[in-house]
């Protein structure tokens, strides 16, 4: 097929020398096209035409766009499709011709070379003929032609079924903002604001109205959810097909070098029409009833173990608001970690039984299997010379990674210390997020520091982030091609949480509520990544990928380079846990760096009792129920704990013959 697309044109082509009764028959007003047997009126000026295969005469100086159509598939090297060979006309050779093209008057009435493409005994075969006159058939949607050297019925009979070819270097040039159909279709679409790729340009339709722009989206997109909601899903390889209108609005810029557009779509363009699975409305139904079942099974259970803790008002808001609010006060409750809060409240309540991370680091320092490294060691480059006979355990951590032992966890919460530290009225939230993403940045675009680009491939990646940062982590890996990991091997999980407390002596330590249907909650801090991975199977997953170790660090590790170092001092001393201690101790929840053998994850996983939480004073404003009515509560000294718990607690659980450390020397 022959199709030509335009933008605001007048007339793409000067009338043939011969004499024609009809104008061309394309142009479409801006950007237009939906049926490939639809004509489209050229009375408004569009910046798209695709020209199809019914005609319709208009005055070339109304003529704003013209159309070859021409198939996305290639037909054979350097050829277009033009029309098709119907049958015979008349007892002098001629024949009836259905066109394919924008351009009939050029292709149809000007003597000269054109191609036929026919199947002789199976095989295709593409011969040169020679047109020598041509003209419109009188009542028929079609061009009666006469090819030199074909003139008698038995002749042109053997011609019937032939496709009708012609150069593709022979397309008329367009004038500025006019399109080829073909030249768009395989363009890659670009949001115009953030600059990410929607996905890929599919086929141009007409509609009559404007032109459509059928785009296949990649494969994770932002879809609706449930409540309407955009959210990025995952689709699959081949995702879904959305339409969007090829006017100048919504596609401002068209790059045919680059072979990409840049789009600015209305809200919810993108949703329309999409649908995210193909199940019948039926099975969709069966499908809602069943998660919603199951979804109050959940309720029911967390309900009942809250009450065990004496935490019934959390129920007052059910009695009151819109379903949107207590909806929101049921998936916050089924999301509680029952268990890990129980725990917590019994650590706290217990002061003598307080953890201290200072106390367990001087323990860890008098351990046998003790290694001291400069810190000069894990600044890149690094050289056999330079790391000495500290050499070997960085071979050994390479040679794991390489063969897929290890897999990387990595911490992206801010140390609370640091925020308690500064004015809360002056932390700001939004720097202290880009400074965050722009560490994680900066650490994976580095080769050496995490794991080196060659070995990327083999490693499993776990970033655990917060709410907040979790989709901004997302985009960053997938618009930098996951920085050289494999993206079936990556996993992004919301840190946890766990609600805040009251402090009150007097009373059991009761959940404070931030309105009558949310819960004031706040990060558990590192120890969080241990009942993180064992709540999301993420464990029992790596073990089954073959792995031996997982490393689990902050970003903000200044030393994260030692990891490796770690790792192969960890795997030649055959020990369960390593840690790294660096020279300042004040900030060791924010800079912590460890190695754990999957055997003693798989053991801790049963046994996160042995974790110990910690309780941080805070002052919170809340509402709570008095005399059936809320009531805002505003403290002016400190109400509240905020339940934290450390990575290192877990050394709690292994025995110190099984502990290696360390320590990084000036």
């Amino acid at each position: 097929m022959e199709r030509t697309t335009l933008l605001c044109s007048s007339s793409l082509i000067s009338s043939p020398t011969t004499s024609l009764r009809n104008p061309p028959s394309l142009i479409i007003p801006f950007r237009n096209q939906l049926s490939h047997s639809i004509s489209i009126p050229s009375h408004v000026r569009y910046p798209l035409i695709r020209l199809l295969t019914h005609r319709r005469a208009f005055s070339p100086a109304h003529c704003s766009a013209t159309q070859e159509v021409i198939e996305t598939k290639e037909i054979a090297s350097g050829f277009v499709e033009i029309g098709f060979i119907l049958g015979v006309h008349g007892i002098q050779g001629e024949v009836c011709v259905k066109p394919n093209t924008g351009f009939p008057e050029l292709r149809f009435c000007k003597a000269g070379q054109r191609w036929l493409r026919q199947q002789v005994s199976g095989t295709e075969t593409i011969e040169e003929v020679e047109l020598v006159e041509g003209r419109e058939h009188p009542r028929r949607n079609g061009w009666i032609l006469r090819f030199r050297g074909v003139d008698t019925v038995d002749q042109a009979r053997q011609l019937v079924g032939s496709t009708l070819l012609v150069k593709e270097d022979d397309r008329p040039l367009l004038e500025e903002d006019e399109f080829y159909t073909r030249d768009l279709v395989g363009m890659r679409v670009i949001l115009k604001e953030t600059g990410e790729l929607i996905g890929t340009v599919a086929d141009v339709f007409n509609t009559g109205a404007n032109d459509l722009l059928h785009v296949m989206l990649e494969a994770s997109v932002f879809m609706p959810d449930e409540s309407g909601k955009s959210d990025l899903t995952e689709t699959g390889a081949a995702g879904p097909l959305v339409w969007i209108p090829f006017v100048e609005a919504i596609v401002p810029n068209v790059d045919l070098i680059r072979r990409e557009m840049e789009i600015t779509p209305p809200k919810g363009l993108l949703q329309l029409n999409v649908r995210p699975d193909m199940r019948s409305k039926k099975e969709r139904r069966q499908l809602e009833w069943k998660e919603r079942k199951k979804f109050q099974k959940r309720l029911i259970a967390a309900k009942k173990k809250l009450c065990e803790m004496e935490q019934q008002h959390v129920f007052h808001g059910f009695r009151f608001g819109e379903k949107s609010q207590r909806s929101l006060l049921a998936d916050q409750i089924v999301e509680v970690n029952s268990k890990l809060l129980q725990q917590a409240l019994q650590n706290v309540e217990v002061a003598s039984n307080r953890w201290s991370i200072t106390e367990s680091i001087s323990g860890i320092k008098q351990v046998k299997s003790g290694l001291r490294v400069p810190e000069n060691c894990f600044t890149p480059p690094t050289s056999e010379e330079m790391l000495g006979a500290n050499f070997k355990f960085q071979e050994q951590a390479s040679h794991l990674a390489s063969n897929g032992k290890v897999g990387i966890v990595l911490h992206m919460g801010y140390c609370k210390s640091q925020e308690r530290r500064c004015d809360p009225y002056l932390v700001n939230t939004e720097s202290i997020k880009n400074s965050t993403l722009s560490s994680l940045e900066t650490l994976l675009s580095e080769d050496e520091r995490l794991v080196k680009v060659e070995y990327r491939e083999s490693v499993p990646l776990v970033l655990v982030c917060p709410d907040d940062d979790l989709k901004y982590v997302e985009k960053l890996l997938s618009s930098s091609d996951y920085f050289g990991f494999d993206c079936q091997k990556v996993w992004f999980l919301q840190e946890e949480k766990l609600p805040i407390v009251s402090s009150s002596e007097e009373h059991s330590h009761k959940i404070l509520m931030k309105s009558p249907w949310e819960m004031l909650q706040s990060p558990v801090g590192s120890g969080g990544v241990i009942s993180l991975l064992s709540s999301h199977n993420m464990i029992e997953n790596l073990t089954q990928m073959g792995l031996e170790y997982i490393q689990i660090c902050s970003i903000k590790n200044r030393y994260i380079g030692g990891s490796s170092h770690l790792l192969g001092f960890a795997h030649s001393q055959k020990a369960d846990v390593g840690v790294q201690i660096p020279q300042d101790t004040t900030d060791l929840e924010e800079s912590f760096g460890m190695v754990f053998s999957m055997n003693f994850m798989k053991k801790l996983a049963r046994q996160t009792n042995k974790l110990q939480f910690y309780a941080i004073p805070t002052l919170n404003s809340h509402v709570e129920m008095v005399e059936k009515k809320w009531v805002d509560v505003v403290p002016s000294s400190p109400n509240s704990y905020e339940l934290c718990c450390t990575i290192y607690s877990c050394l709690n659980a292994c025995s110190p013959d099984k502990i290696c450390a360390m320590e990084i020397t000036g």
